[in-house]
Protein backbone atom coordinates (compact mmCIF):
# COMPACT_ATOMS: atom_id res chain seq x y z
CA UNK A 1 0.00 0.00 0.00
CA UNK A 2 1.29 3.68 -1.33
CA UNK A 3 0.77 5.64 1.90
CA UNK A 4 2.03 8.53 0.55
CA UNK A 5 4.97 9.82 2.14
CA UNK A 6 6.96 10.85 -1.49
CA UNK A 7 7.65 14.73 -0.52
CA UNK A 8 6.16 14.69 2.90
CA UNK A 9 8.29 15.93 6.01
CA UNK A 10 8.28 14.79 9.52
CA UNK A 11 9.49 15.57 12.74
CA UNK A 12 9.62 13.22 15.17
CA UNK A 13 10.05 14.00 19.01
CA UNK A 14 12.26 12.07 21.44
CA UNK A 15 13.40 9.48 18.48
CA UNK A 16 17.11 8.84 19.06
CA UNK A 17 15.38 5.41 20.44
CA UNK A 18 12.37 3.13 21.46
CA UNK A 19 9.39 3.66 19.74
CA UNK A 20 10.63 7.48 18.18
CA UNK A 21 13.65 5.81 16.72
CA UNK A 22 11.18 3.10 14.89
CA UNK A 23 8.71 5.32 14.56
CA UNK A 24 11.30 7.99 12.52
CA UNK A 25 12.65 4.44 10.56
CA UNK A 26 9.77 3.32 8.99
CA UNK A 27 8.77 6.75 7.95
CA UNK A 28 11.53 7.05 6.61
CA UNK A 29 11.36 3.51 4.73
CA UNK A 30 7.90 4.96 2.89
CA UNK A 31 9.68 7.70 1.45
CA UNK A 32 9.42 10.48 4.10
CA UNK A 33 11.92 12.92 4.79
CA UNK A 34 12.00 12.82 8.31
CA UNK A 35 14.05 15.02 11.09
CA UNK A 36 14.30 13.62 14.90
CA UNK A 37 14.99 15.49 18.25
CA UNK A 38 16.64 14.48 21.64
CA UNK A 39 18.14 16.08 24.31
CA UNK A 40 21.22 13.68 23.77
CA UNK A 41 23.23 15.85 21.09
CA UNK A 42 25.77 12.33 21.32
CA UNK A 43 23.07 10.16 20.76
CA UNK A 44 20.73 11.65 18.50
CA UNK A 45 23.43 12.38 15.96
CA UNK A 46 24.52 8.68 16.41
CA UNK A 47 20.60 6.95 15.96
CA UNK A 48 20.43 10.01 13.04
CA UNK A 49 23.67 8.43 10.97
CA UNK A 50 22.19 4.55 11.59
CA UNK A 51 18.74 5.56 9.61
CA UNK A 52 20.33 8.53 7.46
CA UNK A 53 17.87 11.65 8.52
CA UNK A 54 18.60 14.90 9.73
CA UNK A 55 18.40 16.05 13.36
CA UNK A 56 16.98 18.50 15.81
CA UNK A 57 18.63 18.41 19.24
CA UNK A 58 16.49 20.19 21.79
CA UNK A 59 13.96 19.97 24.91
CA UNK A 60 11.03 20.29 23.49
CA UNK A 61 9.36 20.25 27.34
CA UNK A 62 10.85 24.63 27.49
CA UNK A 63 8.74 26.27 24.98
CA UNK A 64 12.09 28.58 23.65
CA UNK A 65 13.83 25.34 22.83
CA UNK A 66 10.09 23.87 21.27
CA UNK A 67 9.92 27.02 19.31
CA UNK A 68 13.92 26.23 18.27
CA UNK A 69 13.19 23.11 17.19
CA UNK A 70 10.26 23.69 15.05
CA UNK A 71 12.56 26.78 13.29
CA UNK A 72 15.01 24.77 12.65
CA UNK A 73 13.46 21.69 11.24
CA UNK A 74 11.69 24.34 9.35
CA UNK A 75 15.49 25.85 8.12
CA UNK A 76 16.11 22.28 6.63
CA UNK A 77 13.15 21.50 4.39
CA UNK A 78 11.07 24.93 4.34
CA UNK A 79 8.08 22.86 5.59
CA UNK A 80 6.05 20.53 8.01
CA UNK A 81 3.46 18.21 6.80
CA UNK A 82 3.92 15.71 9.98
CA UNK A 83 4.50 16.09 13.66
CA UNK A 84 4.77 12.90 15.60
CA UNK A 85 4.95 13.96 19.28
CA UNK A 86 7.02 10.89 21.50
CA UNK A 87 8.38 12.51 24.41
CA UNK A 88 7.53 10.74 27.71
CA UNK A 89 8.52 8.10 30.69
CA UNK A 90 6.63 6.26 32.81
CA UNK A 91 9.70 6.52 35.81
CA UNK A 92 8.18 8.43 38.51
CA UNK A 93 7.37 8.10 42.65
CA UNK A 94 5.55 5.24 44.15
CA UNK A 95 2.12 5.59 44.48
CA UNK A 96 1.63 8.28 48.08
CA UNK A 97 4.87 9.67 47.39
CA UNK A 98 4.74 12.23 44.81
CA UNK A 99 5.97 15.55 45.51
CA UNK A 100 4.87 18.34 44.11
CA UNK A 101 7.93 18.70 41.90
CA UNK A 102 7.53 14.89 40.75
CA UNK A 103 4.08 16.26 39.67
CA UNK A 104 5.36 18.72 37.64
CA UNK A 105 8.65 17.17 36.09
CA UNK A 106 6.33 14.07 34.95
CA UNK A 107 3.57 16.88 33.63
CA UNK A 108 6.36 18.49 31.58
CA UNK A 109 7.70 14.89 30.13
CA UNK A 110 4.78 13.63 29.12
CA UNK A 111 2.13 16.39 28.57
CA UNK A 112 3.78 19.99 28.24
CA UNK A 113 5.93 18.63 24.97
CA UNK A 114 3.85 17.51 23.25
CA UNK A 115 1.50 20.90 24.11
CA UNK A 116 4.52 23.21 23.15
CA UNK A 117 5.57 21.82 20.25
CA UNK A 118 2.28 21.72 18.77
CA UNK A 119 1.47 24.89 19.57
CA UNK A 120 4.85 26.17 17.75
CA UNK A 121 4.46 23.71 14.61
CA UNK A 122 0.50 24.60 14.17
CA UNK A 123 1.72 27.29 11.85
CA UNK A 124 3.56 25.14 9.57
CA UNK A 125 0.96 22.63 9.76
CA UNK A 126 -2.01 24.53 8.76
CA UNK A 127 -0.12 25.67 5.60
CA UNK A 128 0.60 22.17 4.73
CA UNK A 129 -2.81 20.41 5.92
CA UNK A 130 -0.57 18.73 7.92
CA UNK A 131 -1.00 15.71 10.58
CA UNK A 132 -0.53 15.19 14.45
CA UNK A 133 0.41 12.17 16.71
CA UNK A 134 0.96 12.37 20.19
CA UNK A 135 2.41 8.74 21.38
CA UNK A 136 0.59 8.14 24.89
CA UNK A 137 -0.20 4.90 26.81
CA UNK A 138 -3.01 2.87 27.91
CA UNK A 139 -2.09 4.01 31.60
CA UNK A 140 -4.08 6.67 30.82
CA UNK A 141 -7.21 4.97 29.96
CA UNK A 142 -6.66 2.65 33.07
CA UNK A 143 -5.47 1.65 36.44
CA UNK A 144 -2.94 -0.55 35.54
CA UNK A 145 0.04 -0.06 38.04
CA UNK A 146 1.63 2.37 36.64
CA UNK A 147 2.86 5.50 38.50
CA UNK A 148 -0.11 7.75 39.12
CA UNK A 149 1.76 11.35 37.82
CA UNK A 150 2.72 9.06 34.49
CA UNK A 151 -1.09 7.65 34.34
CA UNK A 152 -2.40 10.91 34.61
CA UNK A 153 -0.16 12.98 32.72
CA UNK A 154 -1.03 10.43 29.68
CA UNK A 155 -4.73 10.74 30.33
CA UNK A 156 -4.24 14.33 30.43
CA UNK A 157 -2.68 13.68 26.80
CA UNK A 158 -5.81 11.53 25.51
CA UNK A 159 -8.16 14.64 26.59
CA UNK A 160 -6.03 17.34 24.85
CA UNK A 161 -6.07 15.54 21.47
CA UNK A 162 -9.51 14.72 21.71
CA UNK A 163 -10.39 18.20 22.81
CA UNK A 164 -8.19 19.66 20.49
CA UNK A 165 -9.44 18.40 16.95
CA UNK A 166 -12.28 20.64 16.52
CA UNK A 167 -10.65 23.99 16.32
CA UNK A 168 -7.68 22.23 15.11
CA UNK A 169 -9.63 20.82 11.93
CA UNK A 170 -10.61 24.48 11.27
CA UNK A 171 -6.55 24.75 10.40
CA UNK A 172 -6.62 21.94 8.23
CA UNK A 173 -5.03 19.99 10.79
CA UNK A 174 -5.18 16.44 12.27
CA UNK A 175 -4.58 15.17 15.57
CA UNK A 176 -4.85 11.82 16.95
CA UNK A 177 -3.40 9.33 19.53
CA UNK A 178 -1.56 6.01 19.69
CA UNK A 179 -1.77 4.43 22.77
CA UNK A 180 0.71 1.48 23.06
CA UNK A 181 0.46 -1.57 25.86
CA UNK A 182 3.74 -3.27 26.83
CA UNK A 183 6.83 -2.74 24.63
CA UNK A 184 10.07 -3.76 24.58
CA UNK A 185 13.18 -2.68 23.72
CA UNK A 186 16.97 -2.09 24.57
CA UNK A 187 16.99 0.34 27.79
CA UNK A 188 13.08 0.07 28.22
CA UNK A 189 11.34 -0.31 31.69
CA UNK A 190 10.18 -4.01 30.56
CA UNK A 191 13.93 -5.26 29.51
CA UNK A 192 14.88 -4.46 32.84
CA UNK A 193 12.10 -6.19 34.58
CA UNK A 194 12.55 -9.10 32.87
CA UNK A 195 16.18 -8.92 33.56
CA UNK A 196 15.22 -8.94 36.72
CA UNK A 197 12.53 -11.30 37.00
CA UNK A 198 11.61 -13.03 33.95
CA UNK A 199 9.26 -15.55 35.06
CA UNK A 200 6.94 -12.13 36.99
CA UNK A 201 7.05 -10.95 33.38
CA UNK A 202 6.03 -13.66 31.94
CA UNK A 203 3.09 -14.55 34.21
CA UNK A 204 2.10 -10.75 33.64
CA UNK A 205 1.83 -11.14 30.18
CA UNK A 206 -0.21 -14.89 30.76
CA UNK A 207 -2.52 -13.63 32.81
CA UNK A 208 -3.03 -9.62 31.79
CA UNK A 209 -2.53 -9.83 27.73
CA UNK A 210 -4.37 -11.66 25.38
CA UNK A 211 -1.34 -12.45 22.72
CA UNK A 212 0.87 -13.27 25.86
CA UNK A 213 3.75 -11.19 24.89
CA UNK A 214 5.32 -7.63 24.17
CA UNK A 215 4.71 -5.59 21.47
CA UNK A 216 8.13 -4.48 19.52
CA UNK A 217 8.89 -1.48 18.50
CA UNK A 218 8.18 -1.82 14.75
CA UNK A 219 4.90 -2.84 15.22
CA UNK A 220 3.95 0.33 16.69
CA UNK A 221 5.73 2.10 14.18
CA UNK A 222 3.60 0.34 11.36
CA UNK A 223 0.90 1.80 13.25
CA UNK A 224 2.22 4.91 13.43
CA UNK A 225 3.10 5.68 9.52
CA UNK A 226 -0.43 4.52 8.89
CA UNK A 227 -2.14 7.17 11.02
CA UNK A 228 0.04 10.04 9.80
CA UNK A 229 -0.71 9.27 6.39
CA UNK A 230 -3.00 10.26 3.90
CA UNK A 231 -4.91 7.01 4.08
CA UNK A 232 -6.40 7.38 7.43
CA UNK A 233 -7.78 11.13 6.10
CA UNK A 234 -10.71 11.10 7.54
CA UNK A 235 -9.51 9.88 11.24
CA UNK A 236 -8.90 12.92 14.34
CA UNK A 237 -9.62 13.47 17.46
CA UNK A 238 -9.46 9.83 18.01
CA UNK A 239 -7.50 7.51 20.56
CA UNK A 240 -6.03 4.15 18.87
CA UNK A 241 -5.29 0.94 21.21
CA UNK A 242 -2.56 -1.12 20.22
CA UNK A 243 -1.88 -3.50 23.07
CA UNK A 244 -2.24 -7.49 22.24
CA UNK A 245 -5.51 -7.18 23.86
CA UNK A 246 -4.64 -6.03 27.43
CA UNK A 247 -7.75 -3.74 27.99
CA UNK A 248 -11.11 -5.18 28.25
CA UNK A 249 -13.62 -2.12 27.92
Amino acid sequence: MDLGYKDKVALVTGSSKGIGYAIAQKLKQEGCKVIINGRDYAALKHAALKIDVDFVAGDVCMTDTAKDVVNNAQNLYGKLDILVCNVGSGVSLAPGFETDDEWQRVMNINLYSAVKVISQARPLLSLSHGTILCISSICGRAALGAPITYSAAKAALNSYVINSARYLAKENVRINALLPGNVVFPGSTWEAKKLKDPHMVQTMLNNEVALKRFATTEEIANWAAFLCSSVSSFATGALFTVDGGQLRD
